[in-house]
């Protein structure tokens, strides 16, 4: 095989224009714009609509690139398109090659007779996305989200490029993953496919060969399998024959395999298998592979409250603890494996095992599951359809086939992937929601995510499970949202103004949305923001903020529980604290209810661009302060809080796989330190097991109201002389609990690779909150309680830092706050 790449440098312009500008490939419009000073950065301010208008123009991107005799002899010779967005017409010395209307899709273009040794020609149009909405949408009206532009669901183009209630219409277009001619002689692969067998200590690879061969000599297939360690388990061939397309099968029986784990379970161990078509001792075409030896799927089986909904692996159920995640960025030029591998190493950090891949945007990268292969992250992915209703003629029809081929051979081989869902909450919009329904578009749904995609993942990747929608309980419109059956998205808390303890209520087998809005960091509003713009009401702020009324329901919210912030930097603060216990309340209660409940994936872990939204990352990898109580309520091990009124139980919840013991030590104090009562508790739980070791009542010491705002509960969970889980209760709102001023004193020191900080407080501090004024970092602990004569260590690993600061540097960057200094 020959490979002649066509990234780099190309040239473009708006098709009216006759100026030209230096275009990078791949890339995007809107990358390309901002290079030539051809546009204002969107993110700026209210820019997002002068960008918006720019796409309603057509550009034109071309390059020419050279092609020898060897390729000109070869058999074949495509033109291959990772990913063209989206209306895209190809042009090769002036032929028309085709028209594409799917930015999901890979494809290939036979472009040998149209080819010429030397000096080719290649041209894009790129026909404008908004443009082609409006059209299909005032000929046909499909429903769809009103934050986004209308007619999206026409175009199989990532349906949040044109707007979602986190993002800004930014319908950017582009030649954005890689292109290049391809050619080959003689034969090449069709299509891989491994699937794995488990018995006792024994895994069975079945590596299924299709090619497609033109010559009347004898093609060879050769197979390599490596360990983990890179020492060779198998070597194979076999004689393919001379026919035009023809397979085999390769059998690798693999013994005391070593078995990839989700983060917290164990470790990820890859194999590499290696094909490769040889002609003699001509290598033809190659394609190599890494893979987890692993059984994953979703266990559902009837029990006393319905039917459970849990992922399975290599056996053992585990609690799915994650976010969704969203595309990482409007401008798909952006992204690159260094930001992604930082977002999935901060997922690991906060100790996640699953991240669900949310049907709205656009299929992730191959570095995207290679990373969560690496990391031990479960990937539940969505087809990309969402929130949308779609019109299943013989077009579209074709193309979401193709689209979704396209997607499952290019990612069924990686461990990591969990399970594959059709569409997210179109189910739900059917049965539930005010929505236009005739009954053919209703017959329409059925025909696409009940038959024709899940004939589509049985056919082509026929190990792994597939789930009609989410939220479900299964499909049919058979009540989506069932508190007892499959996966539940649950917005009563947010949407509907009700308090955090509302989630108590409630005990979902698997809630796979739910979530709360934030401001982002100061450090983040000041990259979109003039001084005047720094009201969460201006007209900026409100323009970085999608979710209509959100900004007031941010103030409902700390009108419940804190006192208002004294400036514009305190909100932003107190906001991060309302998102983060919210979320905490929702996740500690079903973890607590292990068994019944499987799952909890917050919405949402990042941000496309800087915007007040559900995020616990901002766009620029901040961490807000939900990713640090993430890390907190997503311990392997948890000790958690269930309060009422004057009541509280402890409970202990253990996601590992052996048991643990250890002893609850809890006190309730008076905000200066006096103590009250104190004991211990002997606690163990056994592996993946939560239970319930404490229930303390108060309501002899906590009689009076007064008593009720001075004092507060302190816990703590040890194994031997380590500390691994605490907390703290209020038996009154935050607002009305008589807070004194802390007095906090630190002092940093260096050690080996990192500064630690040792912070005390004179008096009973809540969430007390470390940054830098400047440069960024991820703190081993922020937001937390201090109770006074506690000497707490924060540590900061240097290559957790934007940038390498001396101590003094860091001393004097270092800002400490608490709730105290909200009003």
């Amino acid at each position: 095989m020959i490979s002649i790449p066509l990234n780099g440098l190309w040239s473009m312009k708006q098709a009216e224009d006759s100026a030209w500008i230096e275009a990078s490939v791949p890339g995007t419009v809107y990358s390309d714009l901002l290079r030539a000073g051809r546009m204002e950065d969107p993110y700026y301010r209210d820019n997002q609509d002068q960008a918006l208008a720019l796409s309603a123009f057509d550009y034109v991107y071309v390059r020419e690139f050279e092609v020898t005799d060897e390729v000109m002899r070869c058999d074949l010779v495509v033109l291959r398109c990772e990913g063209l967005d989206t209306l895209a017409e190809v042009i090769v010395n002036g032929h028309k090659v085709a028209l594409t209307d799917n930015m999901h899709r890979t494809y290939e273009f036979n472009v040998r007779d149209l080819l010429k040794e030397g000096a080719n020609r290649i041209q894009v149009i790129l026909y404008s996305p908004t443009r082609y909405v409006e059209q299909k949408n005032n000929e046909t009206p499909l429903w769809g989200v009103v934050d986004a532009v209308a007619g999206f669901p026409h175009l199989r183009k990532g349906h949040s490029m044109f707007g979602w209630d986190w993002g800004a219409q930014l319908p950017d277009a582009g030649i954005w993953r890689n292109i290049s001619i391809q050619a080959y002689e003689g034969a090449r692969f069709e299509d891989v496919h491994i699937r794995q067998t488990h018995v006792h200590e024994r895994v069975n690879l079945q590596v299924n060969i299709e090619t497609q061969t033109w010559t009347d000599e004898n093609i060879r297939a050769e197979l390599t399998v490596m360990d983990p360690q890179g020492m060779t388990v198998m070597i194979n061939h076999s004689d393919m024959g001379s026919r035009e397309q023809s397979a085999v099968q390769f059998d690798v029986d693999i013994v005391n395999p070593q078995l990839w784990w989700p983060n917290g379970y164990g470790g990820q161990p890859l194999y590499t298998v290696k094909v490769r078509l040889m002609q003699g001792e001509r290598e033809l075409d190659q394609k190599q592979y890494r893979i987890g030896l692993r059984t994953l799927g979703v266990k559902r089986e009837p029990d006393e409250w319905g039917e459970g909904f849990a992922i399975e692996v290599n056996g053992i159920a585990i609690f799915a603890q994650g976010a969704n995640y969203i595309p990482e960025d409007h401008i798909l030029a952006r992204y690159s494996v260094q930001r992604t591998e930082r977002l999935i190493q901060d997922c690991v950090l906060a100790n996640f095992n699953c991240i669900r891949v949310w049907g709205g945007g656009i299929y992730p990268s191959d570095e995207f599951y290679d990373l969560c292969d690496k990391y031990g992250l479960v990937v539940w992915q969505d087809f990309m359809f969402g929130c949308a209703i779609y019109e299943m003629n013989e077009a579209f029809a074709d193309t979401i086939r193709h689209e979704v081929i396209d997607n499952v051979k290019r990612i069924r081989h990686h461990a990591s992937l969990g399970l594959w869902c059709g569409n997210n909450e179109m189910e739900w919009g059917w049965a539930d929601w005010e929505i236009p329904k005739t009954p053919q578009l209703r017959t329409d749904y059925i025909k696409q995510f009940e038959i024709l995609l899940a004939d589509l993942v049985k056919q082509h990747d026929p190990q792994r499970f597939y789930w009609p929608s989410s939220p479900s309980s299964g499909g049919h419109f058979d009540r989506p949202n069932d508190e007892n059956r499959g996966d539940v998205h649950y917005w009563e808390v947010w949407h509907s103004l009700k308090p955090f303890t509302e989630y108590r209520k409630f005990h979902f087998r698997f809630c796979s949305e739910f979530g709360f809005q934030s401001f982002p960091s100061i450090k983040t509003v000041e990259t979109f923001t003039e001084p005047e713009d720094r009201n969460i009401f201006s007209y900026v702020m409100e323009k970085h903020q999608k979710n209509g009324a959100a900004n007031g329901k941010i103030l409902y919210y700390l009108s419940e529980n804190f006192q208002y912030p004294k400036d514009f930097a305190s909100m932003l603060y107190a906001s991060q604290i309302l998102q983060a216990e919210a979320i905490k309340y929702g996740v500690e209660h079903w973890r607590r209810h292990r068994g019944r409940c499987m799952g909890s994936i917050y919405w949402q872990l990042n941000d496309c661009w800087p915007v007040a939204s559900w995020s616990s990352l901002d766009y620029y990898g901040r961490w807000k302060a939900l990713h640090y109580f993430a890390k907190r309520f997503y311990a392997p091990v948890l000790l958690s809080a269930c309060e009422e009124g004057t009541r509280v139980e402890l409970h202990v919840t253990n996601e590992t796989m052996e048991p643990v013991s250890g002893r609850i030590q809890w006190r309730l104090r008076d905000y200066d330190g006096r103590v009250h009562r104190e004991d211990t508790v002997e606690a163990a739980v056994e592996a993946l097991q939560s239970g319930l070791f404490a229930t303390l009542d108060f309501s002899d010491e906590l009689t009076l109201e007064e008593t009720k705002r001075q004092t507060y509960l302190e816990f703590s969970f040890w194994i031997d002389d380590r500390e691994v889980s605490s907390g703290t209760v209020l038996f009154t709102k935050a607002k009305h609990f008589a807070f004194a001023a802390p007095g906090i004193t630190w002092d940093a020191q260096e050690s080996e690779g990192e500064y630690i900080v040792n912070l005390q407080s004179q008096t009973f501090a809540k969430y007390i909150g470390l940054e830098l004024v400047e440069a960024d970092c991820i703190f081993d602990d922020n937001y937390f309680d201090l109770s006074p004569g506690v000497v707490k260590q924060v540590r900061v690993a240097f290559d957790r830092m934007s940038e390498k600061l001396t101590l003094q540097q860091f001393k004097e960057q270092l800002r400490v706050l608490s709730l105290y200094d909200l009003s």
